[in-house]
């Protein structure tokens, strides 16, 4: 079976081409950061009308790298939510419009799931059930991840994503966007335990995260340092700051893992990709005797060849989209599967 995958939920117009749920033929991303940056964050109106550029030579090339044509493919699966509506209309009503022309089946697929599912594009595969820690620019949830089509939801963001919360910081300290890449470059430099930024923990065994006091209190923090015109060392300002959010990651996902009796935990999302919270993950599993799953990188930020895995799964389990359905922005658990 042959899944076009198409990924158009915030700013990377994606396209990849998948055999069955075990061969990637293709997978093309077209990343709009250079047109962001100037802006220090997506803007949205300016990231739909870039996908409407892309999509159609991001779609061939893909099903070119991958040797195939329209006429090959069993089934399209397109992000329908949660993300940025002009941006998901995009992807979506180009996938509704070829399943009707060319009589292919198609299946929304909520960009959440494709994250949990993106650790099956990897070499090193978890067994079920797992727990899934979901960090990105848009999202930092738990889940506990019981087969490819069930997910429950563990715990969320009250305010501020990590990713969110990586790139306004590096707005207020004048780094530049993406924040989160920049953030742990500098961060390498720096002492992670020179200031004590605050952790929310909110309540016993909660597995929800807040971000936001954190980020004020940076901004706090730099604030008084400018005002008694002290030197802002940014390295360990950076550092201290990337420490406070992933050790809350890490521990609120660790704390799932021993609540459920898990013994596998995977990493998702483009937040997966930073180094410390990789590194900490890992040894901190091995200290409770827990297995991190750890997906390649180019599988971490946003892409079409984990929206065709989830799109597999659905397809294969007998879901067909009908062509009145609509995009959707927000996470909503019911829409996963």
């Amino acid at each position: 079976m042959l899944i076009l995958g198409i990924e158009s939920s915030c700013d990377e117009t994606a396209a990849a081409v998948l055999r069955d749920d075990t061969e990637l033929l293709s997978s093309v991303v077209n990343s709009q950061i250079e047109i962001h940056s100037k802006y220090g964050g997506v803007v949205p109106e300016l990231a739909s009308r870039h996908h409407m550029e892309a999509i159609y030579p991001v779609v061939k090339k893909a099903l070119t790298m991958a040797d195939v044509t329209l006429d090959d493919i069993d089934c399209l699966a397109v992000t329908r939510g949660p993300g940025l509506v002009g941006c998901l209309l995009v992807g979506y009503s180009f996938a509704k419009a070829i399943s009707m022309v060319r009589k292919i089946p198609y299946v929304g697929v909520d960009h959440m799931a494709g994250h949990l599912l993106s650790i099956f594009l990897s070499d090193r595969k978890p067994t079920f059930p797992y727990i899934s820690l979901a960090a990105s620019g848009g999202h930092s949830s738990i889940f506990l991840v019981k087969d490819q089509l069930q997910y429950q939801l563990l715990g969320r963001t009250r305010d501020d994503a990590a990713g969110e919360a990586f790139d306004k910081v590096a707005k207020l300290l004048g780094l530049g966007y993406p924040g989160g890449p920049i953030i742990s470059e500098v961060s390498a430099q720096g002492d992670p335990n020179a200031i004590s930024f605050p952790r929310a923990w909110l309540e016993p065994e909660s597995f929800d995260f807040s971000f936001s006091g954190l980020k004020t209190a940076v901004a706090n923090y730099v604030n008084q340092k400018k005002t008694k015109g002290e030197d802002l060392k940014l390295p360990d300002i950076c550092a201290s700051f990337q420490e406070a959010v992933v050790e809350v990651l890490v521990e609120k996902s660790l704390l799932a893992a021993k609540m459920y009796n898990i013994s596998n935990i995977v990493l998702a999302g483009g937040v997966a990709s930073n180094p410390r919270l990789r590194s900490l993950m890992k040894s901190r599993g091995e200290e409770e005797d827990i297995f991190t799953y750890l997906p390649s990188m180019e599988h971490c930020t946003d892409n079409a060849a984990m929206i065709a895995l989830a799109g597999y799964h659905l397809f294969k389990s007998g879901k067909r989209d009908t062509y009145d359905l609509d995009v959707y922005s927000r996470m909503d658990v019911a829409n996963l599967t």
